[in-house]
């Protein structure tokens, strides 16, 4: 009987069974952007020294994000995998809470 296996079924990665993740497949991590959220009371300032202390943004980067949460409400700080993206809003909302700020982060799946 002739075997009748071509080249991809032999290349990594390459499957006939659609949907089945073997164990030598590797996918890359979920990842999602960071979000600060506009309010009435944050400062400007305030929104930059998170922006440069917890995303290590230059100042130009730092002033255009807070320049979209300010003017449009909502700003992109970046994109991580869950677990730091989970990092960064927890570390956000502690520094504003200790400064006595209510600044909101909060996190999206990037599909």
């Amino acid at each position: 009987m002739e075997n009748r296996n071509t080249m991809s079924d032999k290349l990594p990665g390459t499957h006939s069974n659609p949907g089945v993740l073997y164990e030598n497949e590797v996918r890359e991590p979920r990842r999602y952007r960071v979000l600060l959220h506009n309010d009435d009371y944050t400062t400007m300032e305030f929104v930059v020294h998170v922006l440069r202390s917890v995303f290590r943004k230059t100042e130009p980067e730092a002033m255009r994000i807070m320049l979209a949460v300010h003017q449009e409400g909502l700003g992109v700080c970046g994109e991580y995998t869950a677990e730091v993206a989970e990092s960064k809003v927890e570390t956000v909302h502690s520094i504003a809470k200790t400064a006595g700020y209510p600044l909101k982060a909060s996190m999206e799946e990037v599909l």
